[in-house]
């Protein structure tokens, strides 16, 4: 880990990060080898770098399209968050009727973005199928939301935290647990 971090837990260093996407890929490959087609769409921001690398690894065993989603606008906190949120670009370059639909998040806490993310989706359509990825599931739902697919599962205390920190963006790859 090149930063310091006060106080945190590094639980996932970057090795570990790449075999559980690789586990991740296996079991989303297993369960979808059948389909004619997947849309994988990743939330932004982590979700999506996910995603990315699920596509480039499925791309050569299935037909995968890729697309991202910003699901700042669909929050149900925004006027809580910050007075000028940061809102990037949805990139759906595909109909989503009817289709097969991997949604592909980091991590899962409260179920909150992912409900925000599934009512972004009916603004473009009504896929056939709508499974759900998640690199870590912290638990603690507020929401009915269960993932189909999880690659690392925990317990993780309401005071902590836990940060995904990818090369993309953070120029280092692990995740942490940090005190809130």
């Amino acid at each position: 880990m090149d930063k310091l971090y006060k106080n945190a837990r590094v639980i996932i260093d970057k090795d570990d990060i790449k075999k559980v996407l690789d586990k991740l890929t296996d079991e989303i490959y297993n369960r979808n080898k059948n389909v004619e087609k997947l849309l994988i769409i990743g939330i932004k921001r982590r979700g999506e770098l996910f995603a990315r690398r699920i596509v480039e690894s499925l791309s050569t065993k299935l037909n995968v399209l890729f697309g991202s989603l910003d699901i700042t606008l669909y929050r149900d906190d925004l006027t809580s968050i910050d007075k000028k949120p940061i809102v990037r670009k949805t990139e759906i370059p595909f109909n989503i009727d009817d289709q097969n639909l991997l949604l592909i998040d980091d991590v899962l806490f409260t179920g909150r973005t992912v409900r925000a993310a599934l009512t972004e989706l009916v603004d473009f359509g009504r896929p056939k199928r709508v499974q759900l990825a998640v690199f870590i599931d912290r638990g603690e739902r507020e929401l009915p939301i269960c993932p189909d697919f999880i690659g690392k599962s925990m317990k993780v205390d309401k005071s902590e935290m836990v940060e995904v920190k990818l090369q993309e963006i953070d120029e280092e790859e692990c995740v942490l647990i940090v005190p809130k």
